[in-house]
């Protein structure tokens, strides 16, 4: 089933995929260098579950590094604490990043975050995806999709907006 809406950058969403805009006024690059940075997801994550990363800013795709994550935070499965691995799938420059998640669960879910960065007049237009059409279909038998709400989406941009003008770079 497809929704017949499209973002204003002409990306269609279907109902297996979520992806929310927002305008941030500082430059492609500053918000990049959050998004590349393992530290930089912990920042600005509104789940909750993401507590710490261990690993270097990523560079292309294929690089990846560890989150520490803490499921109870959305109290909905038993996991507790637990470590998953970014892998990084499309790595643009400034405009760009997205990433699957390789955890304990087998067969490995599939489902990709990624961010598209668009400058525009006051700074730069991010979209916040969340894309869940090429899972497992075990996991598409599961029912369990979308894991995050797309409220949350929407907070981690906010919550993006006020690191990257913590560190300086707001236009």
């Amino acid at each position: 089933m497809t929704n017949e809406t499209s973002d204003t950058t002409g990306t269609p969403e279907t109902s297996e995929r979520m992806q929310v805009e927002r305008l941030i006024p500082a430059d492609a690059a500053s918000i990049f260098r959050v998004l590349a940075d393992p530290h930089g997801h912990v920042e600005i994550d509104s789940s909750g579950m993401l507590m710490d990363a261990t690993g270097e800013p990523v560079e292309a795709v294929g690089d990846s590094f560890v989150v520490h994550m803490d499921r109870e935070a959305l109290n909905d499965y038993p996991m507790g604490l637990y470590d998953v691995t970014v892998n990084i799938t499309t790595f643009e420059p400034d405009r760009e990043i997205a990433w699957t998640i390789l955890g304990e669960i087998r067969p490995p879910i599939g489902h990709v975050y990624g961010y598209r960065l668009t400058p525009v007049d006051g700074g730069t237009l991010v979209t916040s995806y969340y894309d869940w059409s090429d899972i497992d279909p075990v996991w598409k038998e599961a029912a369990i999709f979308p894991i995050i709400p797309e409220s949350a989406l929407r907070a981690t941009l906010g919550i993006l907006a006020r690191t990257v003008a913590r560190n300086g770079a707001a236009k």
